[in-house]
């Protein structure tokens, strides 16, 4: 059966870290393809303002490019928000109906998957490929009390701690420093030519 990682997230922009984790699941889980999410309307992040999302798209081409194992997936940018996590799912298992989906999240973002929307049905449609880091264990058989079968629906990847943030990258181009070799050269190209996170 076909392997086929699902990577959601706002990727304001795109950077190193996004693209080692992607890697890090595609190699460990034997993942035919990476498909990277962009949300067009994250419902997480409805108290910041949140680049175009045709700005996002193009720069996770960008970013990905060169890589036969990412692909960007349009399912989020394609249809209205707020885009939930369980629908975005349901979605690619339509366009994939043979593959088995892994959800790649970081290990942290365990702690608090209870309150997402409908995370019953989320684990009922992909594992979850938890990317974990360097003192970030959760207590997943506890979280399983309260949602039956999610231990048996998580899987860890280890992957390098890289430290990278999107917000550390906007205010660092907002202040006019270098972000070289935290973006790939053409997204830091594509960033100075359409003047973003200047203001």
């Amino acid at each position: 059966m076909t392997r086929i990682g699902v990577f959601g997230g706002t990727f304001d922009p795109p950077h190193l870290g996004h693209l080692i984790v992607a890697e890090c699941a595609a190699d460990v889980l034997n993942l035919s393809v990476v498909l990277f999410t962009p949300a067009a309307d994250p419902p997480h992040k409805a108290d910041r303002q949140i680049t175009p999302a045709q700005h996002r798209k193009c720069m996770v081409e960008l970013a990905i490019q060169g890589n036969d194992h990412f692909k960007l997936s349009e399912v989020d940018l394609n249809r209205p928000g707020p885009q939930y996590t369980v629908d975005t799912l349901r979605l690619i298992a339509g366009q994939y109906p043979l593959a088995e989906l892994y959800f790649i999240m970081g290990g942290d973002s365990l702690s608090n998957f209870l309150s997402w929307h409908d995370p019953a049905g989320i684990i009922a449609q992909a594992q979850l490929a938890l990317i974990q880091r360097p003192g970030s264990r959760i207590n997943i058989a506890a979280l399983d009390t309260r949602l039956p079968g999610l231990m048996a629906r998580c899987v860890n990847v280890d992957a390098p701690e890289v430290g990278l943030a999107a917000t550390d990258l906007r205010d660092d181009l907002r202040m006019g420093r270098s972000v070289r070799y935290r973006l790939t050269d053409s997204v830091i190209a594509y960033i100075d030519h359409n003047q973003l996170y200047r203001d």
